[in-house]
């Protein structure tokens, strides 16, 4: 598959959003993961729409609410809006509760398209394999940095394992199954 210069567009306008953002768990910049998370997508077989997606998928989230909601619809699309925005789970600022906001994302999952399901799997694949490498290095102390705790966290990425595989098991949510598994074991 070719990616267009909107694929193009949408790195600059991500790194531009994203610029001043440092992942939790290192001072590595957050457009890596927002890379990562692109990548992933389209080594799974997704399409432009879903790899752009992948790069705007915390935009709504992060950068801007509604607002920003609608810039994207605007510059890239409608399909590309809705990707994202299954992909959100809070857009106001304060945040709702963590527990509140990750319940309700694992339902709106169930009922999400296949595009957000292969956006929202790549996004969680980069984040479990970057806990389980803070977790090697750090220990129990990596936990300090989640709003879930240990026992949130893990029952999360673990729900959002099943609701996936409920969805239609394919090799992406195998491999994120394998990931959180290891760190389910690890963490014992």
């Amino acid at each position: 598959m070719e990616l267009s210069s909107r694929f193009a567009e949408a790195l600059r306008y991500m790194a531009d959003l994203h610029a001043d953002q440092r992942r939790k768990l290192s001072d590595v910049p957050y457009i890596a993961h927002l890379l990562s998370v692109a990548g992933i997508v389209l080594e799974y077989g997704g399409d432009e729409d879903e790899a752009v997606a992948a790069l705007l998928h915390d935009a709504v989230e992060d950068q801007g609410g509604a607002t920003r909601r609608e810039e994207i619809r605007r510059r890239f699309g409608p399909r590309v809006a809705e990707i994202v925005d299954g992909c959100t789970d809070a857009e106001t600022t304060p945040k709702p509760p963590w527990r509140q906001r990750k319940e309700a994302y694992v339902a709106n999952l169930r009922r999400a398209s296949a595009s957000t399901r292969l956006v929202s799997a790549a996004d969680k694949l980069h984040n479990a394999r970057s806990l389980l490498r803070g977790y090697r290095l750090r220990g129990e102390s990596v936990w300090e940095h989640f709003r879930g705790g240990r026992d949130g966290t893990l029952w999360y990425y673990r729900a959002v394992v099943d609701v996936l595989t409920r969805c239609g098991n394919n090799p992406l949510v195998e491999e994120l199954d394998r990931v959180v598994s290891r760190l389910e074991r690890l963490v014992g």
